[in-house]
């Protein structure tokens, strides 16, 4: 499971809208408990110039995210996003539309707070813990109204847009998020604002802010009133706010599916993805002498009684007798490799050999069955029955299994005589995706990843297609169920299959 998701440890609204009585403003109100937060911009409610503004305060335990990242359970800096998710919370009020959003790292450090009242703003703080309008915690001030944030360099902010203002948030905050984990920036979570010229227009004399109201000459004579997104403390599980770490760390081991080149093909398609994975007592390690360096691939023909490999080495497309591999992971290395049919004309039934080796050092010999493509006169659209072959009923919170996906081609049947001895193919899908989702409500617990991280992308090897799923990121006590969407080359499009496999997540024992 190429995802983590890391929830916040601190969210608060902040504002400096009046109250009911439209002659105080709520500086000094804070709502850390609340289970939404809320966004907005009044302009002329009280006068025709006055300024009314709710902002977002959230933070997350980075400390977290580094430990993972020490533990080698997220990737290095470079291989890995972190998305920044807030979901909306339906409310009767009017919603702003075509507006854009404004997420910024916060420049000092701030308190929740235990306020609820995001109505009459009457949780003042008085002193006692927490952030408001004017003060980032119960002993100090913000060095501006309304939050003190990063604008330099350019990396500590992003602006999003909305159209309907019915959207859920979701912002690439990388390099705010990577700034925090090396210690080069402090982590005092991000603001969530309405960007400047949709925030309203306010113009001081002396060209300043004027006590809690912004000066903002480049603002808005409208309002945009009022964003709300579910908090921290609220009762949806999958509705909190979250950063989400995501990649791409799907293997396409094509060991089991090795074509030899042809003309008819790209160059690209004629290539095979060939993957040595070193495990030491159970788990993967590097190479000694290697280590995160390069290795050659040899290929052979087999001996005469096709067990271990013989005779010289095979030449490969371009004439070479031997490719460089690499690392790629931890105890992983890969290479590609490409072969023309003459090179094995006499072995297209029986195995060639792959050897990895360093220097004068063998680590691994593999063994490879290579196909031809095939050609037709038509491509019928493929069909499958598809079964997770190692599904278990329950799990627990701390469950993290490797599940396998068996498929084989839906129209597979084999006659009479050859039924006895004969099984369905394993195949390999190249580009599949999961999903999961509640079965009691169909609540989305995660979506199909199918853009550039594809981090709900499924691996393969030589025995079908496998994937890791983190059993911590559902909520325990309920049946979820997992689907699957294949890409289909003839319509360039992703294809739901109708099987549907449940399970149930309890909490494990600590």
């Amino acid at each position: 499971m190429a995802l983590v998701r890391y929830t916040a440890s601190a969210d608060t609204t902040i504002t400096n809208a009046f109250q009911p009585n439209l002659r105080t403003r709520g500086t000094g109100a804070n709502m850390g408990m609340a289970d939404v937060l809320e966004v907005y911009s009044i302009y002329g409610r009280q006068t025709t110039s006055s300024a009314e503004l709710s902002r977002v305060l959230i933070q997350f335990p980075t400390t977290g995210i580094a430990a993972d990242r020490t533990a080698e359970k997220i990737p290095a800096s470079g291989s890995v996003n972190f998305y920044l998710r807030m979901f909306n919370a339906p409310h009767s009020k009017t919603v702003p539309r075509d507006y854009k959003l404004f997420v910024a790292a916060i420049s000092q450090s701030w308190e929740e707070g235990v306020g609820l009242d995001l109505e009459g703003y009457s949780d003042l703080t008085k002193g006692n813990t927490g952030a408001n309008w004017m003060s980032a915690s119960s002993t100090t001030k913000w060095a501006q109204p309304g939050g003190k944030y990063i604008l330099t360099p350019s990396t500590t902010y992003v602006e999003k847009g909305f159209t309907t203002g019915l959207e859920d948030l979701e912002v690439d905050i990388t390099p705010i998020v990577e700034r925090w984990i090396a210690g080069t920036q402090a982590n005092y979570g991000v603001e969530i604002l309405l960007s400047s010229s949709y925030e309203a227009y306010f113009s001081a004399s002396a060209g300043v802010d004027s006590g809690s109201i912004i000066h903002n000459t480049l603002g808005a004579t409208k309002s945009y009133y009022t964003k709300r997104f579910f908090a921290r403390g609220s009762q949806y599980f999958f509705k909190r706010p979250l950063i989400e770490a995501r990649w791409n760390d799907v293997k396409r081991d094509d060991r089991g599916d090795f074509h030899l080149s042809s003309s008819r093909a790209s160059a690209e398609d004629n290539l095979n993805l060939l993957y040595f994975y070193n495990v030491i007592r159970g788990k993967l390690a590097n190479l000694p002498s290697v280590g995160t360096g390069s290795i050659i691939v040899s290929l052979y023909s087999g001996s005469a009684a096709n067990t271990k490999p013989s005779g010289s080495k095979l030449t490969l497309y371009g004439g070479a007798t031997g490719l460089t591999g690499g690392w790629i992971s931890t105890g992983v290395y890969t290479c590609s490799v490409a072969i023309t049919g003459a090179a094995t004309a006499a072995k297209r039934v029986s195995p060639m050999y792959d050897v990895w080796y360093s220097g004068t050092t063998q680590y691994f010999t593999g063994s490879i069955i290579p196909k031809d493509f095939s050609s037709g006169m038509t491509l019928l659209p493929a069909t499958y029955i598809i079964n997770i072959t190692n599904l278990q009923s329950q799990y627990g919170t701390k469950s993290k299994p490797r599940l396998f996906l068996y498929a084989r081609n839906k129209n597979w049947n084999p006659n009479i005589y050859t039924v006895a001895k004969s099984s369905p193919e394993v195949l390999s899908i190249a580009s599949a995706s999961y999903k999961v989702y509640r079965v009691l409500d169909g609540v989305e617990a995660v979506g199909y990843g199918t853009g550039s991280e594809f981090h709900t992308g499924l691996s393969h090897d030589v025995s079908g297609n496998y994937f890791d799923f983190d059993m911590n990121s559902l909520e325990p006590g309920y049946q979820y169920a997992f689907k699957f969407a294949f890409y289909d080359e003839q319509t360039k499009s992703w294809l739901e299959q109708d099987e549907t496999f449940k399970f149930k997540v309890e909490k494990s024992s600590p």
